[in-house]
């Protein structure tokens, strides 16, 4: 069985990085999905393509992986710097500021 070890990316609509410190292992699906012709769901009898089993480090993923005979890919993380402003969002109502700040 096919499994893939990657490190999540943080969500597009928000900028914290909560839940992107671990390590996520997936399993790939084995059947095809099909079209329910009667509700026109999309389903499959692959249960294990649901299975998400998160670690903290990727050594502790591989290990699992290994343990269990699974054959592994990982995907290597994009490292992306930091937007953090020297003062923040505590400077928009600093009272040292040069300029007065109104809408």
């Amino acid at each position: 069985m096919r499994v893939r070890i990657y490190q999540p990316a943080r969500n597009v609509m928000q900028s914290g990085t909560a839940r992107t410190r671990g390590w996520v292992l997936d399993f790939a699906p084995d059947d095809p999905r099909r079209i329910d012709p009667l509700m026109g769901w999309t389903s499959s009898e692959d249960t294990q393509s649901q299975v998400q089993l998160h670690f903290d480090t990727r050594e502790e993923a591989e290990d699992y992986a290994r343990s269990r005979g699974l054959v592994y890919v990982v995907q290597e993380p994009k490292p992306r710097k930091t937007n953090v402003r020297p003062r923040g969002y505590g400077e928009n109502f600093a009272t040292d500021r040069r300029v007065p700040w109104t809408h």
